[in-house]
């Protein structure tokens, strides 16, 4: 793993920064094949629109200026790149520092190739998320508490990737990936309204199939609604499609999670 600060290599992080202390940024994770970010412009429109609403003044152009540098030392720049927006070094106490943002880049070097249907069996976690304070609904913030809870009850039961609820019972996504439910033969999508992450591939997706004439609501789904789930997959920048073959161990549709995996070439990620 190589890690860039500002487009220079470091491998410190200062004491009294306080992505550290405070949890005080954002971040996006993507994969990069042969030098390029796949889905470049939407993790980019979402990393500038959360730096907007947390009041983090970025440049953003230093990513791509760590990438030039990441070509430098790799005859082919492949595998997984997380970028993380700091408010970088403080004081004590939430008073925001006048100073520009740190913009970090971590490289986890990995062999990729086309994207493939990946199969899984997943379930219902019982914990649940709570509202989420309405400026930062639909943010990568660097405070992922939730998800690190969810993530331990869902290794816990075996799962690979799980569905979540929130303390108003409705479906909101996975622990580290958005969701599509299919339900009465109608795609659907649960609307993010209180809290949930905006996924670039969940993006994608939609606009994917707006293009193909393939109906997709967004809307809010109840926890009754999940026993007449007919088809489930989960979807994130580094996986399209984690097809669900049993969910609470009643087996699902997956053809027609694969046929929409094929109409919509996702397969080939760009």
């Amino acid at each position: 793993m190589l890690s860039f600060k500002n487009a220079q290599q470091i491998s410190e992080v200062t004491l009294l920064d306080r992505a550290f202390h405070y949890g005080d940024g954002c971040f996006s994770t993507a994969r990069v094949r042969h030098g390029k970010i796949e889905l470049e412009h939407l993790h980019m429109a979402r990393l500038a629109f959360s730096c907007e609403r947390l009041l983090l003044q970025a440049d953003l152009k230093l990513i791509q200026k760590s990438l030039v540098l990441l070509q430098q030392q790799y005859l082919a720049v492949n595998g997984t790149l997380k970028i993380v927006i700091s408010r970088g070094d403080g004081q004590r106490g939430y008073s925001l520092p006048d100073h520009p943002a740190d913009v970090w880049v971590f490289f986890y070097p990995k062999a990729v190739d086309n994207f493939q249907v990946e199969k899984i069996k997943s379930g219902l976690l019982q914990q649940v998320l709570g509202l989420t304070m309405p400026s930062l609904v639909g943010l990568k913030s660097l405070n992922r508490l939730e998800q690190v809870l969810l993530k331990h009850e869902a290794d816990q039961k075996g799962w690979t990737e799980a569905l979540v609820t929130d303390v108003q019972g409705s479906v909101v996504e996975g622990v580290s990936s958005n969701c599509f439910i299919r339900l009465n033969n109608t795609w659907i999508t649960p609307e993010l309204r209180y809290n949930g992450v905006h996924g670039v591939m969940r993006a994608e997706i939609l606009s994917r199939m707006q293009q193909q004439g393939i109906a997709c609501e967004q809307r809010f789904i109840d926890l009754e609604e999940i026993s007449k789930f007919e088809s489930l997959f989960f979807c994130n920048a580094l996986s399209p499609m984690k097809v669900v073959t049993e969910f609470q161990q009643r087996p699902l549709n997956v053809q027609a999670c694969i046929e929409l995996f094929n109409i919509l070439q996702l397969n080939q990620i760009r």
